[in-house]
């Protein structure tokens, strides 16, 4: 008997248990205001799982822009494909491949990337500085790259780790991993946002020449 995929039997249901709307909605909207992408951009969303980020990115980068989603499940691609299909985004390119195992031939035509992103889906990855690596590789110069991901809640909003990382598990995110800490070195001009009491970290930065020279 075929073992089950990950999401095999959970991805039609993923918007409405995965907390979208009270908790992680902020991370996608605060990366949004952070990209801030011209009308015509081209984007790659890494583990774009259900297409959520699609909407935020379409609101910017209108019809003339694309979004390459890229996500390891065929049955969360299923459920994004119908999200494309039911708002009419003809623009939009989904590929069902590892993230910790893209090469620039799987990507298509619209690489190198005016931007990409990856909402909360790094930490679902092993190794997933690969997977990092990859969206900047895929990313011209002077684009820019977003990771928004978890940690244990800070300060007086701690009180709610217990419920942080359950949620974590339930997911399979690793919510110690924070990849974001490696888009320092990586990235310039790097902006932050944290919300949800620190829950939610949200990193945006601009790929420099020398960084794309190390990433033909």
């Amino acid at each position: 008997m075929r073992r089950p995929t990950k999401y095999t039997f959970s991805a039609r249901l993923y918007d409405v248990i995965s907390f979208e709307w009270p908790v992680y909605r902020a991370g996608r909207e605060a990366a949004f205001e952070l990209l801030n992408l011209p009308a015509g951009s081209h984007v790659l969303d890494l583990g774009c799982g259900t297409g959520l980020n699609f909407a935020g990115l379409q609101r910017m980068i209108g019809p003339t822009g694309s979004i390459t989603g890229v996500d390891a499940s065929p049955q969360m691609l299923e459920q994004a494909r119908r999200r494309a299909d039911r708002a009419g985004w003809t623009n939009v390119t989904l590929i069902a491949a590892d993230a910790t195992a893209l090469t620039s031939a799987d990507l298509g035509e619209q690489a190198p990337f005016d931007a990409a992103l990856s909402t909360y889906a790094l930490s679902l990855m092993t190794p997933w500085r690969t997977a990092l690596d990859t969206m900047i590789a895929a990313t011209r110069v002077g684009g820019v790259v977003a990771v928004v991901d978890m940690q244990r809640p800070v300060g007086r909003a701690a009180v709610w780790t217990p419920l942080a990382k359950l949620a974590c598990r339930l997911g399979g995110s690793d919510i110690d991993a924070h990849p974001w800490t490696a888009m320092t070195p990586l990235l310039r001009d790097l902006s932050t946002r944290t919300v949800r009491g620190g829950h939610i970290q949200v990193r945006v930065g601009t790929v420099s020449p020398r960084l794309a020279e190390r990433n033909p």
